[in-house]
């Protein structure tokens, strides 16, 4: 006894009605028995004789940057540890509300695999964007490395400020 099965997409998104469910041999199959329920030819299952290869282009995985943001009542500070970077391998990108840092740390191996009892440090490229709690002056911002710490001082914009034109006269 064949069962009236609804569409796929129907399952997925909840449209099927419990009895016209799909089974996970269904699923697999494509379809049941005397019903020729057919997936769509992107869910389609690969046969042997199939010679489809889907590769996407190798992208070596970035780590995250850890970060430190506070603020004094003048500037907002970023610090970041980035102990083994070096200064051409390091990229501070500012915008008024928003900071990227980019960098990566080369990888010295002193002994082979099998001398390691730990090895827990990241090695490779970084990334972090941090999104800024409030306006900053960009052409003013510092960094400064000092024993492998980052620090950016970013002076906040002072929206509150007013100054007095003077008008001239001809």
């Amino acid at each position: 006894m064949a069962r009236d099965k609804k569409s796929l997409f129907d399952w997925l998104t909840g449209g099927a009605a419990p009895e016209s469910d799909f089974s996970y041999d269904d699923l697999e199959s494509g379809g049941s028995g005397s019903q020729n329920t057919s997936l769509p030819r992107h869910l389609e299952r690969s046969s042997p004789d199939r010679h489809v290869v889907h590769s996407e282009p190798e992208v070596e995985p970035e780590g995250e940057l850890a970060v430190d943001v506070y603020q004094t009542p003048t500037h907002l500070i970023i610090k970041a540890m980035i102990a083994g970077v070096r200064p051409e391998d390091l990229d501070v990108s500012i915008t008024r509300d928003m900071v990227t840092i980019r960098g990566k740390r080369e990888r010295h191996v002193e002994g082979t695999a099998g001398d390691f009892f730990f090895q827990e440090l990241y090695w490779g490229a970084f990334t972090r964007t941090i999104v800024l709690p409030q306006e900053v002056e960009i052409e003013e911002a510092e960094a400064n490395e000092k024993h492998g710490l980052l620090t950016i001082r970013l002076p906040k914009l002072d929206k509150g400020r007013h100054a007095k034109l003077k008008v001239k006269s001809n």
